[in-house]
C-alpha cells in the first residue's frame, strides 16, 4: 500500500507492535506485527531517522484510549464508533462484551487490508467495518449499518485531527454530536499550536512528503466538544506519561503558557 493515510496506519500498527513485546509495555497488540508488515516496519525506521528521538505519544493514548473506551462499557455504553480506524485491532484484542456492537470507518483500501492481515482472527465483539470517507456523507453509510442514534455511543478518533483542515474538524463533530444520544462518551487526541511549531523540520518535512501533513491544531481541545454538548476532561499525554514511568521528560504544570503539549480527551454528552 502506498497511499499515505495507509502508509502513516501501518507506521502506527509497527509502533503498537514494537510496544508490545517490551518488559514494561502498556498494552499488549498481538495482530501489530502482521497488520505492520515490512511497509510498516520500513516506514518506523524512515520515521525515526527523521525525528531522531522517540517520545512515546502513540503508546500513551493507545493504553489511554484502552482503558477509556472499556470505562465506556463499564458505564452501560455497548455501541462504539472507531473513525479512521487504521489498522486498530481493539475489536480482537480488548475485552468487549460479546453483544458490544463496534463500526470502524475507514477508506475502502484500508478496511480491505485489514481484512487480509485478520483473516484468521475472530472479533470479541459484533464489528461492522464500514468502507467511507469522512469527507462524505458518512453519518448516512453509519445509519444504514444499523447504528442506533438513540443509544449512547462510545466515539473514537484516535490520530486523526491533526491531518484534517479547520473546517473539516469542526464539520467532523458537529456530526458526531447530531448522532450522539445523552451519555455518549466522546475520545480524541489533539495537537497543541506549540508542539506544531516546535517539532523537528525533518519531521514535518518527512509528513509532507508522505502526503499527510500535520496542519490542524488548537490549545482549547475542549471547545471541540463542548460546542456539541459534551464535557471534557483533559490530560496532558506528558502527565499520564510520566505517571506510567514512560516519558523521557518531566511535565510541565498547565498553566506554563507556550510548552509543547498533546491532549487526549475524554467527553461525556449530559
Amino acid at each position: 500500500m502506498d497511499h499515505p493515510v495507509e502508509t502513516t496506519a501501518l507506521l502506527v500498527a509497527a509502533m503498537r507492535a514494537e510496544e508490545s513485546i517490551r518488559s514494561d509495555r502498556l498494552f499488549e497488540d498481538p495482530f501489530a506485527h502482521d497488520l505492520a508488515g515490512e511497509a510498516g516496519r520500513a516506514a518506523l525506521r524512515d520515521y525515526r531517522a527523521a525525528s531522531g528521538a522517540s517520545i512515546p505519544i502513540i503508546e500513551v493514548r493507545t493504553r489511554y484510549y484502552d482503558e477509556a473506551l472499556l470505562r465506556a462499557q463499564d458505564a452501560g455504553i455497548t455501541q462504539f464508533v472507531i473513525l479512521a480506524a487504521g489498522m486498530d485491532a481493539r475489536a480482537y484484542r480488548l475485552p468487549f462484551r460479546s453483544h458490544a456492537r463496534l463500526f470502524e470507518l475507514d477508506q475502502r483500501a484500508m478496511i480491505e487490508a485489514k481484512a487480509r492481515g485478520l483473516s484468521a482472527a475472530e472479533p470479541r465483539c459484533e464489528r461492522h467495518a464500514l468502507a467511507v470517507n469522512l469527507a462524505d456523507d458518512w453519518p448516512a453509510v453509519l445509519l444504514a449499518a444499523g447504528f442506533d442514534p438513540n443509544a449512547p455511543t462510545a466515539w473514537l478518533a484516535e490520530g486523526l485531527l491533526q491531518y484534517l483542515e479547520a473546517s473539516v474538524v469542526h464539520g467532523l463533530f458537529e456530526r458526531i454530536g447530531r448522532l450522539s444520544a445523552r451519555g455518549s462518551v466522546l475520545l480524541y487526541d489533539v495537537v497543541g499550536e506549540a508542539l506544531l511549531s516546535v517539532m523537528r523540520e525533518s519531521v514535518l518535512r518527512y509528513m509532507r512528503e508522505l502526503g499527510a501533513p500535520w496542519i490542524f491544531a488548537t490549545d482549547d481541545p475542549a471547545s471541540l466538544a463542548a460546542a456539541h454538548g459534551f464535557q471534557t476532561e483533559i490530560t496532558d499525554a506528558s502527565v499520564i506519561g510520566n505517571a506510567w514511568g514512560r516519558w523521557p521528560f518531566p511535565a510541565t504544570p498547565p498553566h506554563v503558557q507556550g510548552v509543547p503539549r498533546g491532549y487526549l480527551v475524554e467527553a461525556r454528552k449530559g
